[in-house]
């Protein structure tokens, strides 16, 4: 397993790209409200990201998961402007 973070204001992006063999590794990503809350607090997960489709490496796994977090927060903060 490969993993990633990335804080984005008040949230925080965990990414992770799961080797399947033999085929190569699935994306996965949580996003965690981390502040403005007493404990942080997971708002989206999805372990089998574009329907468990397989990357052929860890690294475009870890890319698509953290655009797609990225992507999430932009629209939810759009939705609510």
């Amino acid at each position: 397993m490969h993993f990633d973070e990335r804080e984005t204001g008040d949230f925080k992006i965990y990414t992770g790209a799961l080797e399947i063999q033999p085929t190569g590794y699935r994306a996965a990503v949580i996003i965690s409200r981390v502040r403005g809350v007493a404990m942080p607090r997971e708002v989206y997960r999805d372990e089998s990201l574009a329907g468990g489709h397989a990357w052929p490496n860890a690294r475009d796994a870890l890319q698509y998961a953290m655009a797609l977090g990225q992507r999430l927060l932009r629209e939810r903060h759009a939705a609510v402007a």
